[in-house]
């Protein structure tokens, strides 16, 4: 059975971010078996754990899209733009743990930190609305 297109690029997106998950979860463990206190670098931790939770939530923006009402640019717009935040925290996260900069991003942020994270914020929200709404057209309306 082929999915629509639109399914189908969520569907192997949400795959690849579960993957990624699992080949941090390896760094996460190599850092907690090399570490005197036993934890892995804090942020290295996040992306892992946010990438794990990153692709189930992929795949629930994939049933979203699957069973909506609108069009396939509008799903690949919305669903492409809550991934691409997804994706860039996730890079974010493991530059921070790679780098071993920090255990907290906002006590001296690089410029541009707060504006992302409006970001992030906004096009997250907005674009799961959308997603939301074509459910909500296509099975109730």
């Amino acid at each position: 059975m082929t999915l629509p297109v639109d399914t189908a690029v969520l569907v192997l997106v949400s795959g690849v971010i579960l993957l990624w998950a699992l080949v941090l979860g390896v760094w996460k463990f190599r850092g907690m078996a090399t570490s005197p206190t036993g934890h892995a670098h804090p942020y290295v931790d996040i992306a892992h754990r946010a990438a794990l939770l990153y692709s189930f939530a992929t795949m629930v923006l994939a049933a979203l899209v699957h069973f909506g009402a609108w069009s396939t640019v509008v799903n690949l717009v919305a669903s492409g733009a809550v991934v691409f935040f997804f994706v860039a925290a996730i890079v974010s996260y493991v530059v921070h743990g790679a780098r071993r900069d920090t255990d907290n991003q906002f006590v001296d942020p690089v410029r541009g930190t707060h504006a992302f994270m409006v970001a992030l914020a906004g096009v997250e929200i907005v674009g799961l609305g959308v997603l939301i709404a074509g459910f909500v057209r296509a099975q109730f309306l």
